[in-house]
C-alpha cells in the first residue's frame, strides 16, 4: 500500500533538502508525529531515529534510519517495528526559485494485515498523505 504526492514550495532546493534530511523535523511538518528524536548517527546514511506517532487512535512506535542521502535530490527513510515497514522518499527539484518535491509513502504491515489494513484505513492514509502536503507547505513557507 501506498500514497503519493507532488507539490511546489518556495524555497531553494538545497534549503529544503536540508531542512528535511533533519528527520527530527518530521514534529513540525507531519501531523502524525508526536516525538522524533536522533538516536544515532550524524545526519546522512545510516542515522537511526526514534520516532512515535499516532493514527487512527493508534500510538505507534517506529525505528527509522536514513538510506538515502543524495543532496539535493533525494531522501529515503525506513522505519520498522514488529508489526510494519514503513518506507518514505522523497525526491526534490528546482522550479523557478521554489522547489518540487515528490513525496511517496510505502507500507508493508504483513502478508494478512496487507489485505487487511487498506479496507479499514486506505481512505485515512489518503486524508493523512493530504493533510502531510498541507502541513509540510506551511512549514516551508
Amino acid at each position: 500500500m501506498h500514497v503519493e504526492r507532488t507539490f511546489t514550495v518556495p524555497r531553494p532546493v538545497e534549503e529544503v533538502f536540508d531542512y528535511l534530511a533533519d528527520f527530527t523535523h518530521t514534529e513540525a511538518w507531519d501531523p502524525g508525529t508526536v516525538s522524533t528524536t536522533r538516536t544515532g548517527g550524524d545526519g546522512g546514511v545510516g542515522t537511526t531515529y526514534a520516532n512515535t506517532s499516532q493514527f487512527v487512535g493508534r500510538t505507534v512506535e517506529l525505528t527509522y534510519e536514513t538510506l538515502t542521502h543524495d543532496r539535493p535530490h533525494r531522501l529515503v527513510f525506513r522505519g520498522r517495528n514488529a508489526s510494519a515497514t514503513a518506507t518514505d522518499t522523497l525526491t526534490f527539484a528546482t522550479a523557478g526559485e521554489g522547489t518540487t518535491i515528490h513525496y511517496r509513502a510505502d507500507f508493508d504491515f504483513g502478508r494478512l494485515g496487507n489485505l487487511l489494513f487498506p479496507l479499514f484505513v486506505g481512505g485515512k492514509i489518503d486524508r493523512l498523505a493530504d493533510d502531510t502536503v498541507a502541513q509540510m507547505s506551511r512549514t516551508l513557507s
